[in-house]
């Protein structure tokens, strides 16, 4: 029988280029996300690759989550892999100038969010003693750099996370790992930067960053190991990073 993986954050980045490796290896796909038209198009386009079902709900809100995965058919309830993808960053200001609602975006959807989601989840893997789950983290998730605070502080939780989950589903028999990518050459800066393309771009300049598709080919590594392997913490920077704040630019 196939596997089912279910991804958060499905419709750009990260999340699209796994279902894109998932789909070309034969896993059964269960994409998350708010942009009902870009899951409409990958459900299309990965459907003729493997069997594709969408939900369109925002992880952040905690009745969404449990009604979308409550309404799964009969023959996507069975998950066996979970992808924490979905997350994000908003501004980079310091703590004193931090605007409050960028803080409660922040938390709502990388801490609560993957909450909410690994709940609705987790209780059929402990009922079978079978899963994997990876959170996909960040370097900030193990360093601060400036303006970072809040960003920073959330992905400390995923790390914490992680590791909680690792060992409180230990006598499950379920993987668990995180993957915490430096520089990521995809929407993230956009976000962040809301919408002021100039500056996401000049993020990326003067270097090779990392692209989602190489993110995604280390979680389908790490999701194939045999069932007894759990590569239970990775970090992974392009070549011209050293740390969060040090960047060979030329």
């Amino acid at each position: 029988m196939k596997p089912t993986a279910f991804i958060t954050g499905a419709t750009s980045g990260i999340g699209k280029a796994t279902a894109e490796i998932f789909a070309k290896n034969n896993i059964r796909l269960i994409l998350c996300g708010r942009r009902i038209e870009r899951l409409q198009e990958l459900k299309t386009t990965l459907g003729k690759l493997t069997e594709v079902t969408t939900l369109t709900f925002d992880v952040a809100n905690r009745k969404a989550v449990e009604n979308a995965i409550s309404s799964l058919p009969e023959n996507f309830k069975q998950i066996d892999i979970l992808i924490n993808n979905a997350g994000n960053a908003h501004g980079l200001s310091t703590i004193q100038d931090g605007n409050i609602d960028d803080w409660d975006a922040m938390l709502d959807i990388n801490v609560k969010g993957l909450l909410y989601v690994s709940k609705a989840i987790i209780p059929q893997m402990t009922n079978r003693n079978n899963g994997f789950i990876v959170n996909i983290g960040s370097i900030a998730g193990k360093e601060v750099y400036p303006n970072g605070n809040v960003y920073c502080a959330s992905k400390h939780a995923v790390n914490a996370l992680n590791k909680a989950m690792r060992i409180d589903l230990n006598k499950h028999n379920i993987r668990v790992a995180a993957i915490h990518p430096g520089a990521v050459e995809t929407e993230f800066s956009e976000v962040r930067f809301k919408g002021d393309i100039q500056k996401a771009k000049n993020v990326y300049t003067g270097y090779k960053a990392l692209q989602a598709d190489d993110i995604a080919d280390i979680i389908y590594f790490v999701v194939t190991r045999p069932y007894h392997v759990n590569i239970e913490d990775l970090v992974v920077y392009p070549t011209a990073q050293a740390s969060a704040t040090i960047l060979n630019k030329n």
